[in-house]
């Protein structure tokens, strides 16, 4: 994650010794406030997720699945 400036308890380090975001059992980001579906670190989010368009296919496609299971 370079330079991003993110909470060390939201993160985990990778098998090959990188640190990345974690994930819960849930297998969502664990920044993310499962009520709203929005980022609760986002003024400090990593540089991956600032490249990360909200609304575009992905994103629609993952919110329609998270949707559909009930979550």
């Amino acid at each position: 994650m370079g330079d991003d400036d993110i909470p060390v308890n939201l993160t985990e380090q990778d098998k090959w010794g990188g640190w990345i975001m974690k994930r819960l059992d849930d297998g969502w980001c664990s920044a993310l406030n499962r009520n709203t579906m929005l980022c609760t670190i986002y003024e400090r989010r990593p540089l991956i997720c600032r490249d990360y368009q909200v609304g575009d296919s992905d994103c629609i496609k993952e919110r329609l699945l998270h949707a559909q299971n009930g979550a």
